[in-house]
């Protein structure tokens, strides 16, 4: 299965305008920014206004419009698969007779096929996109009833997708559907809307419903009505998020990444709230599976991205303070080899939106063989929330940047509590635990003072800016941090930036290095350092710059590094998370001195629904 990485939105009320549409629009920007639209309905005319580019051009477009009072509106920005960014292949798409309007997020993988029939039977198709071919089937289906024509026309998609349309013989309703693709309904008295998730629906609500795949929903102002694709109606509750609308605006920061590095240590708390009593870690969630881990002493991991990058850090954790082996592997991978699962063992699925294509369709394979699945994510109701037998929440917040910071910290030290927990059933180890325990508690304060220190950080990245090349080296936890700051500095800033394991230098990557080839070390004061410091001399042979972030207790970096940041000793364990903010920072500050939005990475989306 294939999927595709867009936004959409519907609104419908009274006193809806089309500024309201546009700026629930803004808010799933980072979801993709190719091109956007909107389509909205007044005195029973549609208005389509689409454009190339960010919705801001868009907005740009209807400044005339924005303060006009509509019956309904649907609206979408554009990660683009299917034809090239234009004003053509940007939603919505229409019907022959410009009745029928569509918004779509997902892949319709049969739409030649749909399309030539289609067109044989009369239709006409202006753009080169698979979403074209919706608005059309509609049509061919509609006899009067918008809703029923929708549920005729998916059941002819194949592939995945979230829909919203609108109609002009029907001003008071909007349908949508979703199969694959995660369709959000939010609900407050005469207002409703739809989503691709919830952030554009916090200005009118908290109550939200979350669809499931093969479900349609009609919102009219008085009613929302859901049927599965068969026809029978499905009942369902609302679920109150406690997301409040500010947490997703900038709060004075320069970009939402900036503010989300800052927002960690608040993030900390909301992780370790309610999971740590009297001095130990409590997973109620994860209790049933707690005999599994006993017995099995094995444990599969399946990630993306900076996802993965958690992943190995808790393998370094879990395979230290336990007799357990945690095989880690990326979820694309994952897929396509023989899988040696027994029935019941647990696979732990880690996915910041829940909505990862590659890790879902790893957790179905896993699922098929008798797998336990175990979600780290923070998204409520995502998707991987309803395929998981147990969920760990992160309760990070919404994290709007396209690059993963808060919820890549979130994730560790969700992770440290599951390594903990697992300490304590598995070796009894309470006392040997409370260390780290107390640790992780100040940790929220010691983030605090470590983020005063951006101002110098911000320095060394208007001195490093210039380079076109970088390597991260690092040993043992130190390795998948030096991934991971790799990773940000390439993504936002793009760089070419290389994560190695610093013992491998020797073995091929220390003939790049050179003057114009500086390198990051992860060289904090651990049980691993006279190896590193080695390391750190043979790049410097090299005549390679060395930029090290490093704990304070380290008195012989000074020696080794032209310009060092430090952190606070701590356990070796920890220097991990410690260390994020630093190569947060780090590559945000480069690649703002560049003068890159870090905030939307080109050719990346936030929520990675494509394979």
């Amino acid at each position: 299965m294939k999927y595709n990485v867009c936004g959409i939105v519907g609104l419908i009320g009274e006193q809806i305008r089309v500024s309201a549409l546009v700026e629930a629009l803004e808010k799933l920007e980072y979801r993709g920014y190719d091109s956007a639209g909107i389509a909205f309905l007044k005195d029973r005319k549609l208005n389509i206004t689409k454009s190339k580019g960010k919705v801001e051009n868009l907005k740009n477009q209807l400044q005339d419009r924005l303060n006009e009072v509509i019956e309904t509106g649907i609206a979408h920005t554009r990660w683009a698969t299917h034809g090239e960014p234009n004003d053509v292949n940007a939603h919505p798409h229409s019907d022959c007779f410009c009745k029928i309007s569509v918004v779509h997020n997902g892949i319709i993988e049969n739409f030649r096929s749909l399309k030539m029939r289609l067109q044989e039977l009369g239709h006409n198709f202006l753009s080169q996109t698979d979403t074209e071919v919706i608005p059309h089937l509609i049509e061919e289906h509609y006899n009067g009833d918008l809703l029923e024509a929708v549920r005729k026309a998916v059941l002819k998609l194949e592939g995945s997708y979230a829909i919203a349309v609108v109609h002009a013989d029907h001003p008071d309703i909007i349908v949508g559907a979703r199969k694959g693709s995660p369709l959000i309904v939010g609900v407050n008295g005469s207002t409703k809307g739809l989503a691709s998730d919830v952030t554009p629906l916090l200005k009118f609500t908290r109550e939200v419903v979350f669809l499931q795949d093969g479900e349609i929903v009609e919102l009219s102002r008085d009613t929302v009505k859901i049927i599965g694709f068969d026809g029978t109606i499905h009942e369902r509750n609302s679920v109150h998020v406690d997301w409040s609308y500010e947490d997703a605006q900038k709060s004075g920061y320069k970009h939402f990444m900036l503010k989300e590095i800052f927002e960690e240590p608040s993030c900390i708390v909301s992780v370790l709230t309610g999971r740590i009593k009297n001095g130990s870690v409590v997973l109620e969630e994860f209790e049933p599976f707690e005999k599994t881990l006993i017995d099995s002493k094995s444990m599969k991991v399946i990630a993306c991205g900076t996802s993965y990058h958690a992943a190995l850090i808790f393998k370094y954790l879990l395979e230290n303070k336990t007799n357990i082996t945690v095989d880690v592997d990326v979820s694309s991978e994952f897929r396509y080899k023989r899988i040696n699962l027994k029935p019941g063992s647990i696979v732990l699925a880690i996915s910041q939106s829940g909505e990862t294509a590659d890790t879902l369709e790893s957790v179905r394979l896993a699922k098929k063989h008798g797998a336990k699945i175990v979600a780290v994510t923070n998204v409520v109701g995502s998707t991987l929330t309803r395929e998981a037998d147990c969920v760990l929440y992160l309760n990070a917040g919404p994290e709007i940047s396209v690059a993963a910071t808060k919820s890549y910290v979130a994730q560790l030290v969700m992770l440290y509590l599951l390594m903990l927990r697992a300490n304590e059933i598995l070796n009894d180890s309470m006392e040997q635990n409370s260390e780290l325990i107390d640790r992780l508690m100040r940790f929220p304060e010691i983030f605090e003072n470590s983020l005063k220190f951006a101002d110098k950080i911000h320095e060394l990245a208007r001195k490093y800016k210039d380079y076109k090349h970088f390597m991260y080296i690092g040993r043992a936890y130190g390795y998948p941090t030096a991934l991971e700051g790799a990773l940000k500095l390439k993504e936002i800033s793009y760089i070419h930036a290389t994560g190695y394991p610093a013992g491998e230098l020797k073995h091929g990557p220390i003939a790049m290095l050179g003057p114009d080839f500086p390198v990051f070390a992860i060289a904090p004061n651990d049980s691993l350092f006279p190896k590193m410091k080695s390391n750190i001399i043979e790049c410097r042979s090299r005549k390679a710059r060395i930029l090290a972030v490093t704990s304070d207790d380290n008195q012989e970096i000074s020696e080794l590094a032209d310009d060092i940041i430090t952190v606070n000793s701590s356990r070796e364990e920890l220097y991990p998370l410690l260390m994020a903010p630093v190569i947060q920072l780090f590559a945000y500050f480069v690649a703002d001195e560049l003068g890159f939005d870090p905030d939307k990475p080109r050719n990346l989306a936030k929520s990675v629904t494509v394979e």
